[in-house]
């Protein structure tokens, strides 16, 4: 049994986590299904990058100008590190 924390995070267990594959820094997706929470996780790296660089460019209006995403170093990092976990999965 888990709970649910004040921000409405939870911590799946361990055992789950091995079974579905869900390492740290994994996008999951949650959706509502027959009034259950479902966790799955992300199984598409590069939707996920995709996802990261429209949320990259949806804010950087708001804030200083950023380098193009193709340059600039964090979300090069990010995109590194989604790749390399899609590639651990692969080697599993």
């Amino acid at each position: 049994m888990v709970t649910v924390d004040s921000k409405g995070r939870i911590v799946l267990p361990r055992e789950v986590r091995e079974r579905l594959g869900i390492t740290p820094g994994m996008e999951v997706a949650v959706h509502e299904e027959g009034g259950k929470a479902v966790v799955e996780p992300e199984d598409d790296p590069e939707r996920v990058i995709e996802r990261m660089e429209n949320l990259i460019e949806e804010t950087a209006p708001k804030r200083r100008e950023t380098a193009p995403l193709d340059e600039d170093p964090i979300a090069r990092k990010h995109r590194d590190a989604v790749r390399r976990g899609a590639n651990e999965r692969d080697d599993e």
